[in-house]
């Protein structure tokens, strides 16, 4: 793993690597369902704790499909 893997991502980011817009992913925080981390008034991501998130089914609440 290089040090950019390990860096942590954007909204804007983790909604592109995910292939869903930015509003699902705000959704999926609302929720508390997504692992997000408050960074003064941004929410950042890693993109393993992302990973694993999606692996258990966590983003399979239906709403990637109004990306």
């Amino acid at each position: 793993m290089t040090e950019l893997d390990d860096r942590w991502l954007s909204v804007s980011e983790i909604a592109k690597y995910l292939g869903v817009s930015n509003d699902t992913v705000y959704r999926w925080i609302d929720k508390q369902t997504m692992p997000a981390h408050r960074v003064g008034r941004a929410w950042k991501f890693k993109k393993d704790e992302v990973d694993g998130w999606v692996r258990n089914r966590g983003a399979s609440d239906g709403n990637s499909a109004n990306a």
